[in-house]
Protein backbone atom coordinates (compact mmCIF):
# COMPACT_ATOMS: atom_id res chain seq x y z
CA UNK A 1 0.00 0.00 0.00
CA UNK A 2 1.02 3.63 -0.34
CA UNK A 3 1.04 6.01 2.44
CA UNK A 4 1.01 9.95 3.10
CA UNK A 5 1.94 12.18 5.24
CA UNK A 6 3.49 15.47 6.63
CA UNK A 7 4.43 17.36 9.31
CA UNK A 8 1.45 20.04 10.45
CA UNK A 9 2.63 23.16 8.15
CA UNK A 10 2.88 20.76 5.37
CA UNK A 11 6.18 22.15 4.33
CA UNK A 12 7.01 18.39 4.18
CA UNK A 13 5.13 16.11 2.59
CA UNK A 14 6.06 12.62 1.68
CA UNK A 15 4.88 8.50 0.52
CA UNK A 16 5.80 5.77 1.76
CA UNK A 17 5.13 1.97 0.64
CA UNK A 18 4.86 -1.05 2.89
CA UNK A 19 2.48 -2.81 4.62
CA UNK A 20 1.38 -1.34 7.74
CA UNK A 21 -0.43 -3.65 10.37
CA UNK A 22 1.63 -3.09 13.14
CA UNK A 23 3.05 0.13 15.41
CA UNK A 24 5.73 -0.06 18.53
CA UNK A 25 5.18 2.30 21.24
CA UNK A 26 8.28 3.29 23.29
CA UNK A 27 8.79 4.92 26.53
CA UNK A 28 11.94 6.48 26.25
CA UNK A 29 12.08 9.90 26.73
CA UNK A 30 11.34 11.21 23.28
CA UNK A 31 8.96 8.58 22.65
CA UNK A 32 6.57 9.00 25.59
CA UNK A 33 6.89 12.95 25.68
CA UNK A 34 6.19 13.07 21.66
CA UNK A 35 3.23 9.97 21.89
CA UNK A 36 5.28 8.19 19.01
CA UNK A 37 3.51 5.32 17.09
CA UNK A 38 6.47 4.08 14.82
CA UNK A 39 6.22 1.96 12.12
CA UNK A 40 9.90 0.99 10.86
CA UNK A 41 10.57 0.73 6.84
CA UNK A 42 13.05 0.69 4.89
CA UNK A 43 15.46 3.86 3.51
CA UNK A 44 14.11 3.04 0.50
CA UNK A 45 10.38 3.30 1.34
CA UNK A 46 10.54 6.65 1.55
CA UNK A 47 9.77 9.32 -1.22
CA UNK A 48 9.48 12.74 -0.68
CA UNK A 49 6.90 15.13 -2.51
CA UNK A 50 7.37 18.61 -0.98
CA UNK A 51 10.88 18.48 0.82
CA UNK A 52 10.80 21.57 3.37
CA UNK A 53 14.07 21.63 5.42
CA UNK A 54 14.26 19.45 8.26
CA UNK A 55 16.16 19.54 11.82
CA UNK A 56 17.48 16.66 13.08
CA UNK A 57 17.85 15.61 16.88
CA UNK A 58 19.84 12.75 18.89
CA UNK A 59 20.49 12.24 22.21
CA UNK A 60 21.96 9.09 24.68
CA UNK A 61 23.93 6.87 21.58
CA UNK A 62 22.77 9.17 18.89
CA UNK A 63 21.74 5.87 16.81
CA UNK A 64 18.45 8.03 15.37
CA UNK A 65 18.26 11.28 14.02
CA UNK A 66 14.96 12.58 15.05
CA UNK A 67 13.95 14.77 12.28
CA UNK A 68 11.69 17.43 12.61
CA UNK A 69 9.86 20.61 11.33
CA UNK A 70 11.36 24.02 12.40
CA UNK A 71 8.23 25.92 11.44
CA UNK A 72 5.53 23.83 13.04
CA UNK A 73 7.96 21.42 15.21
CA UNK A 74 5.79 18.57 14.29
CA UNK A 75 8.00 15.25 14.22
CA UNK A 76 7.01 13.00 11.00
CA UNK A 77 10.24 10.75 11.22
CA UNK A 78 13.37 9.55 12.51
CA UNK A 79 16.16 8.21 10.40
CA UNK A 80 18.68 5.11 11.34
CA UNK A 81 19.90 1.53 10.95
CA UNK A 82 18.46 -1.31 11.78
CA UNK A 83 20.57 -4.14 13.27
CA UNK A 84 22.18 -5.48 9.96
CA UNK A 85 23.02 -1.81 9.12
CA UNK A 86 20.46 -1.40 6.70
CA UNK A 87 19.19 2.50 6.61
CA UNK A 88 15.87 2.42 7.97
CA UNK A 89 12.68 5.20 8.82
CA UNK A 90 11.16 4.85 11.83
CA UNK A 91 8.17 6.62 10.62
CA UNK A 92 5.12 8.50 13.46
CA UNK A 93 2.39 7.18 12.09
CA UNK A 94 0.45 9.78 13.70
CA UNK A 95 1.72 12.34 10.50
CA UNK A 96 0.05 9.76 7.92
CA UNK A 97 -3.30 10.84 6.18
CA UNK A 98 -6.37 8.34 6.38
CA UNK A 99 -4.66 5.73 9.14
CA UNK A 100 -6.83 4.69 11.65
CA UNK A 101 -4.00 4.11 14.39
CA UNK A 102 -6.90 2.45 16.57
CA UNK A 103 -6.91 -0.48 14.24
CA UNK A 104 -2.93 -1.07 14.21
CA UNK A 105 -1.84 -3.81 16.71
CA UNK A 106 0.84 -2.03 19.14
CA UNK A 107 3.75 -3.48 20.17
CA UNK A 108 5.05 -2.06 23.44
CA UNK A 109 8.97 -1.13 23.67
CA UNK A 110 10.96 -0.80 27.10
CA UNK A 111 12.82 2.44 25.77
CA UNK A 112 13.35 3.58 28.93
CA UNK A 113 15.71 0.28 30.13
CA UNK A 114 17.29 -0.32 26.38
Amino acid sequence: MQYHGSCHCGAVEYQLKGQLDAVVSCNCSICSRKGYLLWFVPASALTFTKQGALSSYTFNSHKIKHQFCPVCGCAPFGLGADPQGNQTVAVNVRCLTDVDVSALQVHHYNGKDA
